[in-house]
């Protein structure tokens, strides 16, 4: 079973940063992508943004509270979770969120802010850099490398399935 959100977006307030009572750190965003809808029977094109909440905890709420503030862009990486909680007047409420496992913070930078804004990777382990594949023969193509998967050479490109 897969269950992974991929989300580059604004952030559309500063984080609600909290500190529980064991010390951990938990902070929240809400995070909007926006999409673009062209209608070719009309030629007009129409935007539709989607709000989404992120979690994030200990490290990454640390790094959201020191340098992501509203109007920064974000890649996240996480997983979906539903949550049922009770409301002031007793009725059930359900709440769908994003639990961040990693993030990065991307091009516009927030008044003020201090942090890299070279890609830098929060949360997850650091990877090592893939080494840069031998030119290829021209007219040959060039092998993708995943970063962490095994390379390939221009001479078994051919016996890829796809």
């Amino acid at each position: 079973m897969v269950n992974k959100v991929i989300l580059i977006g604004n952030v559309g307030m500063d984080p609600e940063v909290r500190a529980l009572e064991g010390g951990a750190k938990v902070a929240r965003l809400r995070i909007a992508t926006t999409e673009r809808i062209y209608n070719r029977q009309t030629q007009t094109a129409t935007e539709h943004t989607e709000w989404h909440t992120v979690t994030l905890w200990r490290g990454l709420a640390d790094v959201a509270d020191r340098y992501v503030r509203k109007g920064s862009q974000v890649y996240i990486e996480g997983s979906l979770r539903t949550r049922e909680w009770t409301d002031k007047d007793n009725n059930k409420r359900y709440t769908t969120e994003i639990v961040a496992n990693d993030m990065k913070l991307l091009g516009r930078r927030a008044e003020g802010a201090g942090a890299p804004m070279d890609g830098s990777t929060y949360g997850a382990a650091p990877r090592p850099a893939a080494a840069a594949p031998a030119e290829a023969p021209s007219g040959a193509a060039q092998p993708f490398s995943g970063g962490g998967a095994a390379e390939t050479s221009a001479d078994e490109v051919d016996d890829l399935p796809f």
